[in-house]
């Protein structure tokens, strides 16, 4: 299958760098187990200002683990999770893996028609969620195939009295920690389904196997050249439904008996107040994230040489943001890559040896990669010429779940086309060039433009409508919403941002809305995106 490709990137691996590796057959809950036998006192999680043990949170995994086996969960059953970064995630995350059960990551800013879509297409009869978006799900029970809802609170708890709903605190203090031997085949039983958008505007649910989340953390370590197993403190701010924040925080920090600083959300106090307390030594996020730090205003006052490695990902790394925030804490900042097809990270510069300003880096151990033509898909190009980016190695999902045609598209003999327009250079360094998808990447979370323009096709007011990611210069792009009235009809540029944010999640909805009498089109009546997204980049430019 690979024999043929110009593995370039193996004579640019830094000495000491092994560019493959060898995988246990075990899965991430057996890795956790570990952890908990050798340092079982070391501090696993730290909360809110609660360090939870590795012995406490796996003695939490095995009783979560033992009551849903206990409420009928079985090997294979999926099991749905919507919580904000907290301990509660992570004890759910690898319990349901134990029994053999199948993560099912709900993004927590999803409204109503997203979580109906998700619930029906995974068939998750079961729902472990944080308290306060129980309306939300409330509102879906009845047209989603949910039995059991598992709610649990952070402070002042939800009344929910009547409900036929579960309080994830009492299984906890009731649950003997006793689950059932489950048998693994660890290449291909599922561990979770990682919902992603597609162009089409429907969320197809990756399928990553127990191997895929293993190897994937094995290859993240192997990165982070120098990482001692049990020494490391994970900044552990990026989402955890969201595939990278899975992998570069959970898993990592896991398999490495790492310190775990768990912070809900991305806000500069916390973060800052975080990283002086905890001096945490890693420091995964997107480029929003060090561009908040490097522009804290007491950050001299905040004690930030503790930080050795950051990987970037989700959006490109303005050059001069990775180069502040290396004087600014002494670590090594590289951009990296990947998708949720990949578990998710399959390129990153590396931390010793050439880094290359612009560039995603060199395959991880064990990955493979490809550039092919466009129009076929099928001829393999050489350095240097632009093409589609192909990747294949033991991270790529098995497939996407129920949907064999799309499957077929994307996986083809072993190989994600990743949909990413790439080049290779002479030394075996990868650039994206463009996207062949119109994915709009806002804050470094992916943004589906037709995801919006349904919606917006829905206002009775809107004849026609496209959105474009357009320069932001914070979160990288932001959503602008171009919009042709229907005759007769007006509409305020408030009234449209308030019709999204109730049918969408707050990361989608337009920041800026244009009305125009007309849109860009090609002969066959395509509406031009990348025409107005030009267009709007030049008057930005002045």
């Amino acid at each position: 299958m690979t024999d043929k490709i110009d593995k370039t990137w193996l004579k640019s691996y830094p000495e000491g760098m092994c560019p493959t590796l060898e995988y246990p057959d075990k899965t991430m809950p057996d890795l956790l187990a570990e952890a908990a036998a050798k340092l079982p006192g070391r501090t696993a999680i730290a909360f809110a200002g609660i360090e939870l043990n590795y012995q406490t949170v796996y003695g939490m995994v095995l009783k979560t683990a033992t009551f849903l086996s206990e409420l009928g969960v079985k090997k294979g059953d999926r099991v749905a999770l919507m919580t904000p970064n907290c301990p509660h995630y992570i004890v759910a995350f690898y319990a349901i893996q134990k029994i053999g059960a199948v993560v099912v990551q709900v993004n927590p800013m999803y409204v109503e028609r997203e979580l109906e879509h998700i619930l029906n297409d995974s068939g998750a009869r079961v729902f472990i969620a944080y308290d306060q978006f129980y309306p939300r799900i409330k509102n879906v029970r009845k047209v989603t195939p949910l039995e059991k809802v598992i709610l649990f609170s952070l402070g002042e708890a939800l009344d929910v009295t009547g409900e036929d709903v579960l309080k994830f605190e009492s299984l906890l203090a009731s649950a003997e920690p006793r689950p059932p031997k489950v048998e693994f085949d660890v290449v291909n039983d599922l561990a979770v389904l990682q919902y992603t958008g597609g162009t089409t505007g429907v969320s197809k649910g990756a399928m990553l196997t127990h191997r895929n989340l293993v190897a994937n953390a094995f290859q993240v370590t192997e990165w982070f050249k120098g990482c001692r197993y049990g020494e490391e403190t994970v900044l552990s701010v990026l989402p955890f439904f969201h595939s990278y924040g899975m992998t570069c925080c959970i898993n990592f920090g896991i398999a490495n008996a790492a310190t775990l600083v768990v912070v809900p959300r991305f806000e500069i106090e916390a973060v800052v107040q975080a990283i002086d307390k905890y001096q945490p030594t890693l420091f995964p996020g997107v480029p929003t994230m060090y561009i908040g730090v490097i522009n804290y205003p007491e950050i001299a006052k905040i004690n930030v040489r503790s930080i050795k490695y950051c990987i970037s990902g989700s959006a490109p790394l303005p050059v001069e943001v990775a180069q502040k925030f290396e004087e600014l804490t002494g670590g090594f900042l590289v951009e990296g890559y990947g998708l949720s097809e990949t578990s998710p990270v399959t390129h990153c510069n590396p931390m010793i040896g050439l880094r290359k300003a612009g560039s995603i880096g060199l395959p991880l151990p064990d990955t493979v990669c490809k550039i092919v033509d466009l129009e076929t898909g099928e001829k393999i190009l050489p350095p240097g010429e632009t093409g589609e980016l192909c990747i294949a190695g033991p991270q790529i999902m098995k497939g996407y779940w129920n949907m064999p045609e799309e499957t077929a598209k994307t996986l083809r003999d072993g190989w994600v086309y990743t949909g990413d327009i790439a080049k290779m250079d002479e030394d075996g360094y990868f650039y994206i060039v463009d996207r062949k998808k119109d994915m709009i990447i806002a804050g470094g979370f992916n943004i589906y433009p037709r995801d919006v323009e349904e919606v917006l096709f829905e206002h009775p007011k809107v004849m026609e409508a496209v959105v474009a990611g357009v320069p932001d210069p914070y979160r990288g792009e932001t959503v602008k919403a171009f919009i042709v009235l229907k005759e007769g009809e007006q509409a305020s540029e408030e009234e449209i941002i308030g019709y999204c944010k109730s049918k969408l999640a707050a990361y989608k909805v337009p920041r800026l809305v244009e009305f125009r009498k007309e849109l860009p089109k090609t002969a066959v009546g395509k509406v031009l995106r990348r025409f107005l997204r030009e267009e709007e980049i030049k008057k930005q430019q002045g």
